[in-house]
């Protein structure tokens, strides 16, 4: 649903506009001197802590609050002084605000009635947006018989019975359980890649963000932190707040002490020499920050790490190497954290797939273990 660039023929075309916008309550800045555009026909998601700005971005999209500064755009028109309810946007709450009087259908027939919309049509797009988010035959179910999930799925058919341009999502899933709310991240994918309109979507949950969106912007502190595909904002952090905000990551500080264009090497009194197989174009002796997710990590049973190092010295690309002790383990199923003392003193976490049923029992605490990762594996992150 995100489009393949090597099979797109048309360039993304922006749906909503936001330009230099900020929003100050009082003496606070909610949001500061926002631009970004969403394109049309995407899944994007906005990111970040709690107090962000991220909802307050969000409800000036909807018209609910209105930009200090700047503008929005909205399919190439100015939302100045253009209410809510007359905007091309409808909004799922993370209430849902399910009327609890009413039937599934009256629910999602609701807006069409306001709107004016015939009985015989009101009845075929009920009946259409139910199927959609697979509650054909619940149309004379009241809320108090339907499950959170299902009550959800209720505010979803009764916005997109609209046909809204965009669909506005405030943490549509927080209210779940984890089980359900992974089983929606999937269904809201492959809904909006059904329905095929821009669906802008807050939450603060990284793993929410990352399956569905087609691209995420990070927000810290009312600014964007960063905007880029899932994949890039992961293994391609711009920052220290993004690095550390999405995903696991163990960062440490060091010095960069050698760059050239295809390799560079950081001294981390923590973690010791790292080497890297490209060039960071940072200033010699800078301050840096080096971050290493835990499943880049490749951990070793005692007594293996020597062999694994001596295959390794000639690797094209190169490794590196460090060894610690066992201070934590956490079973987690399908893979097991670890949490080693270094050489230095210094802790850093490894997360380790169990292939086999027994792979757990191939560690125990206060092991001696070794550890390495390929020079490619490494972000360095400029103060």
């Amino acid at each position: 649903h995100c489009g393949n660039p090597l099979t797109m023929t048309e360039p993304a075309r922006p749906i909503i506009q936001i330009q230099n916008v900020s929003k100050r309550f009082g003496k606070v800045t909610a949001v500061d001197n926002v631009s970004l555009d969403i394109n049309a026909g995407e899944f994007f998601v906005l990111l970040g802590p709690s107090g962000c700005g991220k909802t307050t971005l969000l409800r000036m999209i909807a018209g609910f609050e209105l930009p200090t500064e700047g503008r929005i755009l909205i399919d190439g028109q100015d939302m100045a002084g253009i209410p809510p309810n007359k905007r091309p946007v409808n909004m799922v709450f993370q209430s849902y605000a399910v009327f609890p009087h009413m039937s599934v259908a009256d629910n999602v027939a609701y807006g069409l009635k306001i709107a004016g919309v015939k009985g015989g049509e009101v009845k075929d797009r009920v009946a259409e947006a139910l199927e959609l988010v697979k509650l054909g035959g619940f149309e004379t179910r009241m809320p108090d018989q339907m499950s959170g999930g299902q009550r959800q799925r209720v505010a979803l058919a009764r916005s997109l019975v609209m046909r809204p341009k965009v669909l506005l999502l405030d943490e549509p899933l927080s209210a779940l359980d984890a089980k359900l709310r992974a089983q929606m991240q999937f269904e809201l994918s492959e809904l909006q890649e059904k329905v095929g309109i821009t669906f802008v979507t807050v939450t603060h949950d990284q793993d929410e963000a990352l399956s569905m969106a087609c691209r995420i912007g990070v927000i810290n502190k009312g600014e964007v932190a960063q905007l880029a595909t899932p994949s890039d904002l992961y293994e391609y952090p711009a920052n220290r707040f993004v690095a550390d905000f999405v995903g696991s990551v163990n960062i440490f500080e060091g010095k960069l002490t050698l760059d050239e264009p295809d390799k560079a090497a950081v001294d981390c009194p923590g973690l010791g020499k790292v080497y890297l197989n490209h060039g960071v174009t940072g200033p010699h002796g800078a301050d840096v920050w080096v971050a290493l997710r835990p499943e880049k990590i490749y951990l070793h049973v005692p007594g293996e790490g020597k062999a694994v190092k001596a295959a390794a010295q000639d690797a094209p690309d190169g490794y590196n190497f460090a060894r610690g002790k066992i201070k934590g383990m956490s079973y987690l199923g399908d893979i097991t954290l670890f949490e080693i003392e270094l050489e230095t003193g210094a802790r850093i976490r490894v997360s380790r797939p169990n292939l086999s049923r027994h792979d757990q029992e191939d560690f125990t605490w206060d092991d001696k273990v070794s550890m390495h990762w390929r020079a490619d594996s490494p972000v360095v992150l400029l103060g």
